[in-house]
């Protein structure tokens, strides 16, 4: 899954994309996670797993129809959990 890291510490591919798209979501803990993700790269899995569930979330509102509604809300969860997952590690990591 991890493509490997960059010359700087952070992760690039989906797991990149995946921090990208958390600093913009939750400006608030920004710092924290460039930060976590240059310590830790046992994290770069969740981004990895965010950036795959936030796909497959706008590829699934893209498609018509109220077929798709149940798995819709299925990853609005799963993106909102690992939100809340990410969150909990910066508050709970020094």
């Amino acid at each position: 899954m991890d493509e490997g890291t960059s010359s700087d510490g952070l992760p690039h591919g989906s797991g990149e994309r995946g921090l990208w798209r958390l600093m913009l979501k939750i400006p608030a803990i920004r710092g924290k996670l460039q930060i976590l993700a240059a310590r830790n790269t046992s994290i770069i899995n969740l981004f990895e797993a965010y950036e795959d569930a936030c796909v497959t979330l706008q590829r699934l509102r893209r498609e018509p129809g109220e077929k798709n509604c149940p798995r819709v809300r299925e990853y609005e969860t799963i993106c909102s959990e690992i939100e809340t997952e990410i969150i909990d590690y910066c508050i709970n990591t020094v």
